[in-house]
C-alpha cells in the first residue's frame, strides 16, 4: 500500500483528502505544523507528499526546497494561493503540480495516481538500465543525447540534471520532431489530465528545460515556440 503525508493546518481539508485516499487504498497520514511536517517527510517512508503554502513553523516553498534537494518522491501543492508567480514558484522549487483550493477531492486523488505511478515506471528504469544503452535508446540531435531508459541527457558530452517530468516533457517533443504541440496537449500528455488551467505548468517546465539544454535560452535551437500555438522540437 501506497503512504502519503499531507502537510495541511486546516482540520478539515487534510481529513477530507484523507479519507478520499483511504477509498482508493492509499494510506495517508496528516501534519498540521509546517516544520514538523518537513521533519517527518525528510524522515523516509513515504511515496508522495501533499503540501499546503500557508503553514505555521515552515513554509509549503521551504518545505518543498529542502524535500526536493534529499528526496526523490512526487510532491503535489495544494493551496488557495491562486497567482501565477506562486505556481512559478512552486514549480521551480521542484513540485510536479499544484492544485488550486477548493479542488475536487477525486481530482487530486487521481492526480497522486497518475504522479505515483509515473515515478514508479521512472524507478524501475533506473533499476534495469545498463551502463551502456543501446543505440535504440539514445536520441541524438546535434549536441544533444537523450537516454530514454536511463532517464539521462547529455549536451556536449556533460550531463545536466532534469527532474522526471521535465524528462518526460523534452523525451516526448523529441519522440514526436517538428509537430507542434499546444500546452494544453503537453499537459494532457505528460501529466495525463486535462489543463484546468494549469498552463503555468508546461511553461514553466519549458523555460527550465531551455535554461539546462540551450546554449542561449532566449533563442533556443532545439525546443522553439509557435506563437498562437504551442512549442515544437526541431532537428
Amino acid at each position: 500500500m501506497k503512504r502519503i503525508l499531507i502537510i495541511e493546518d486546516d482540520p478539515y481539508i487534510a481529513e477530507l483528502q484523507k479519507d478520499y485516499f483511504g477509498l482508493h487504498d492509499i494510506e495517508a497520514e496528516i501534519c498540521h505544523d509546517g516544520g514538523e511536517g518537513l521533519k517527518q517527510a525528510l524522515a523516509g517512508g513515504f511515496d508522495l507528499l501533499i503540501l499546503d503554502l500557508q503553514l505555521p513553523g515552515a513554509s509549503g516553498f521551504e518545505i518543498c526546497k529542502q524535500v526536493r534537494e534529499k528526496l526523490d518522491i512526487p510532491v503535489l501543492i495544494v493551496s488557495a494561493k491562486n497567482e501565477e508567480v506562486d505556481k512559478i514558484r512552486g514549480f521551480g522549487l521542484g513540485a510536479d503540480d499544484f492544485v488550486t483550493k477548493p479542488f475536487s477531492p477525486s481530482e487530486l486523488v487521481a492526480r497522486a495516481k497518475a504522479h505515483l505511478a509515473r515515478y514508479e515506471r521512472l524507478s524501475a528504469r533506473d533499476r534495469g538500465s545498463e551502463a551502456k544503452p543501446a543505440e535504440s535508446e539514445v536520441i541524438q540531435v546535434r549536441e544533444l543525447a537523450i537516454h530514454k531508459a536511463a532517464y539521462r541527457v547529455f549536451v556536449r558530452e556533460r550531463e545536466v540534471p532534469l527532474t522526471a517530468k521535465e524528462f518526460e516533457v523534452l523525451l516526448f517533443l523529441a519522440e514526436h520532431p517538428n509537430r507542434v504541440f499546444s500546452k494544453e496537449e503537453l499537459f494532457e500528455r505528460i501529466w495525463g489530465l486535462a489543463s484546468n488551467g494549469e498552463i503555468a505548468t508546461v511553461t514553466v517546465h519549458i523555460s527550465r528545460i531551455r535554461e539546462k539544454i540551450e546554449a542561449d535560452p532566449s533563442n533556443p535551437q532545439f525546443i522553439g515556440t509557435v506563437w498562437g500555438a504551442g512549442y515544437r522540437f526541431t532537428v
